[in-house]
């Protein structure tokens, strides 16, 4: 798979990141997202031929002249009056870079085309160079940081020059370098004004710079000192620029390390583990919507009535304050994992609190309350009464032979008593069996009652809060894989396509010391 194909996977995964993820992203991410989406198709659709570089820094670091002593032309402004302007300057090593140029913005009365200017070999190693001067970032005009922040995502190779008094400024630290982190291998950074540093307080500052770059999150940034007006390091640079450009890659490394930036906040935007599973979720919230119907009670009113013989059980209307309750702690649970914007899209997925209360009236509605007595308890009930009775009538006339109130025959008292006791018991035994069928299907009809609401509720809470909980938690896992995919594709390069610049000037260890604990005080001012 070449580069190109590579970057264009990664940024048609991001894009459908984007897509999936939508507004539940907050403004400056999907922005930065959108940009980097945005700018990675139309410089590939440019082609990587060209190779843009460009000198940015702030008021005073002496850019300017940098651009006119690299490209040994005095075509960019180099004003004592600051600022100076708000357009960038453009300076190409050949003549096809019109639509490059048109595509990042530079007018066209401030390019110019060195070949025209000037021809040797170190032109021709320079084939395909175009080096922008940005204008100040820190300039008191805001059309200067508006040009700068339109043109930075636009580039392939970003140099930074700074000057001794304002290399640790705070805007340029805390604004732009450390929201490079992950683009270190197409960037570049140039100490300017050198000569004016004693050459014994060099490395103490060098170190210094290195230290900040290390606190800015960036790691083996490349940095060069350099004195635009005496030329020193000048040939550093335009060396490093022909190894860029002999690398066609560079493009490609500055839109892997766009797509990477972006992804990366993304990512921010959709963490990797939501522990969250529906079972549980209904689990937890069942018992409130239990209490808040009635249902045990209603339940309890069913199974006397069944053993009674009579009443109406009927479900009362569900408290609404429970209810919402129910649904408040879902979304707490279920967005505990989840950044601002996804709990507010979980919030508006699922049923607000009075659809959510009028499906479980419905619910309510679908559970039978059956407060029947079994199918022949009357008839039992009957014949036990009859034979109680007719045991109570045997009894008597035992009674009466037996005293001698009736005559009868001698084995007539024997067979009275006989009979009345088992009529009694035989009137006892179905009474009893009456009482213990009815009070079973009591027990029965009362749990069918609480099973099948507490089932009609959990339906509730699955179609009305589970259903859309898991849509948008599928929806932000697939965010999350796409970005990580966005980061994640192999493509050629240290850094997912990016050009390795050589290391120019190892940035010297910070020791332990006194004196690299101590930056220089001039540049701190």
């Amino acid at each position: 798979m070449t580069d190109d194909t590579t970057l264009r996977a990664r940024t048609e995964d991001l894009a459908e990141a984007l897509s999936v993820a939508g507004p539940r992203l907050d403004d400056a991410t999907r922005a930065r997202v959108q940009q980097a989406v945005d700018g990675v198709r139309e410089r590939l659709a440019l082609g990587v031929d060209h190779t843009v570089v460009a000198l940015a820094g702030g008021t005073g670091s002496g850019k300017s002249s940098l651009f006119n002593k690299i490209s040994r032309l005095t075509f960019a402004d180099v004003g004592v009056k600051r600022p100076t302007t708000a357009r960038v300057t453009a300076c190409s090593w050949d003549d096809g870079a019109e639509a490059l140029l048109d595509w990042i913005g530079v007018d066209r009365e401030r390019r110019i085309v060195q070949a025209d200017e000037l021809e040797d070999d170190r032109t021709e190693a320079l084939a395909g160079l175009v080096l922008l001067d940005l204008p100040d970032h820190d300039s008191v005009e805001p059309r200067h940081r508006e040009v700068v922040d339109r043109v930075l995502p636009l580039v392939d190779l970003l140099v930074w020059v700074v000057d001794p008094q304002k290399y640790a400024d705070h805007a340029l630290h805390s604004g732009y370098l450390r929201e490079s982190v992950g683009m270190e291998a197409s960037m570049l950074v140039l100490l300017n004004q050198v000569d004016t540093v004693p050459p014994a307080r060099r490395e103490e500052l060098l170190a210094d710079l290195g230290r900040l770059l290390e606190d800015d999150g960036l790691r083996g940034v490349p940095v060069v000192p350099v004195s635009a007006r005496t030329g020193e390091g000048v040939a550093r640079v335009r060396e490093i620029f022909e190894e860029v450009c002999a690398r066609r890659s560079v493009a490609a490394g500055r839109a892997a390390g766009e797509l990477d930036a972006a992804a990366r906040m993304l990512l921010a935007q959709t963490p990797a583990e939501i522990p969250w599973q529906l079972g549980p979720a209904v689990e937890r919230e069942l018992p409130v919507l239990v209490e808040a119907t009635g249902l045990d009670a209603v339940a309890g009113q069913v199974g006397a009535a069944v053993r009674n013989g009579y009443g109406k059980p009927e479900f009362p209307v569900p408290d609404r304050d429970a209810v919402t309750l129910a649904r408040s702690s879902w979304l707490t649970r279920a967005g505990a994992s989840l950044r601002p914007g996804w709990q507010r899209a979980l919030a508006e997925a699922v049923d607000g609190a009075d659809q959510l209360r009028a499906k479980v009236t419905a619910a309510t509605q679908t559970v039978g309350l059956d407060a029947r007595g079994p199918a022949r308890s009357r008839l039992v009930k009957r014949l036990a009464a009859a034979g109680l009775g007719l045991a109570v009538v045997a009894a008597v006339v035992a009674l009466l032979v037996t005293t001698g109130v009736v005559g009868a025959a001698d084995p007539w008292p024997v067979v009275a008593w006989g009979a009345a006791a088992v009529l009694a018991v035989v009137g006892a035994a179905l009474w009893l069996g009456a009482v213990v069928t009815r009070r079973s299907l009591a027990r029965r009809r009362e749990e069918e009652v609480r099973q099948a609401g507490r089932e009609a509720l959990a339906r509730v809470l699955v179609e009305g809060l589970g259903a859309p909980t898991q849509r948008l938690l599928a929806e932000h896992r697939r965010a999350h894989e796409l970005a990580q995919a966005a980061r994640d594709l192999p493509a050629a390069g240290p850094l997912t396509g990016a050009v390795r610049l050589p290391t120019v000037l190892a940035v010297p260890e910070v020791s332990t010391g006194a004196a690299a604990d101590r930056p220089l005080e001039a540049a701190r001012d």
